[in-house]
């Protein structure tokens, strides 16, 4: 099995991040690995050149996050697993290999919400390339679902 050092779990506060973080927070402490937790805020709205203006201002979104970031490293910490925390600004699927590569992370832990590809062309999801940009093990955690 590969030794990984460092751990880069990826945190949105959503079910799914919350079971990231849970799962890399137990696996962190058992290889006892250094840990980061990355918060991402995905710019998207307000770098389309959208005609509407968006009903948070964004100033609030990144207090938002910078808060999601803290409660992140709050959790951690009560499972026993110090992280520095990292907040950045942009297409998640760029900020995520952007960190893991300057942290020289070995593995990373993200959390996934099924859904179907019509709604993720519709949403501009790309994030089934995250495997194409890193060059580190990555982690999909997900709950059990009842089939």
């Amino acid at each position: 099995m590969a030794s990984y050092r460092r751990i880069l779990l990826c945190y949105n506060a959503t079910a799914e991040g919350r079971c990231a973080l849970r799962l890399g927070a137990q696996l962190a402490r058992e290889l006892h690995a250094q840990t980061h937790l990355l918060a991402v805020l995905d710019d998207a709205e307000w770098t389309r050149g959208l005609e509407v203006i968006p009903a948070v201002p964004f100033e609030l979104e990144q207090e938002t996050a910078k808060e999601v970031l803290r409660e992140g490293v709050s959790k951690l910490a009560n499972l026993g697993v110090v992280a520095q925390g990292h907040l950045a600004i942009g297409n998640p699927m760029m900020q995520i290999p952007s960190f893991a590569k300057a942290l020289d992370i070995d593995l990373i832990v993200v959390g996934h919400h099924p859904s179907g590809l019509l709604y993720r062309w519709w949403t501009g999801q790309d994030d089934g390339r995250l495997l194409d940009r890193v060059s580190c093990s990555v982690l999909v955690a997900m709950e059990p679902q009842e089939l």
